[in-house]
């Protein structure tokens, strides 16, 4: 049977997560603002960090899904274990 415990993501990381996503996010986009460009160039780099951006969290989200997909039949396929082996009985006499 595997028992193992799922890892557990600490408050730490998360605020790790978010501040580096706030702090890049925040610098690309002082970047293209203060770029010596004109206004049309400025708005094409703006809108292709806005795709990159949401690319990025459809991405995660779709990993996330497909890893808690296989959490989700693992913890099935356990339960049936579990069910089969606390059903039998092994000194139990066949009826018939």
């Amino acid at each position: 049977m595997d028992t193992t415990p799922q890892p557990r993501t600490t408050t730490a990381f998360y605020v790790q997560a978010i501040a580096s996503f706030g702090i890049s996010l925040t610098a690309v986009a002082a970047g293209i603002l203060y770029l010596p460009v004109g206004t049309w160039i400025r708005a094409f780099l703006a809108v292709g960090l806005l795709y990159v951006v949401t690319s990025a969290f459809t991405l995660a989200k779709c990993v996330r899904d497909m890893q808690d997909a296989g959490t989700v039949v693992r913890r099935v396929d356990q339960a049936r274990l579990d069910k089969l082996l606390a059903d039998h009985d092994p000194f139990k006499v066949p009826a018939g």
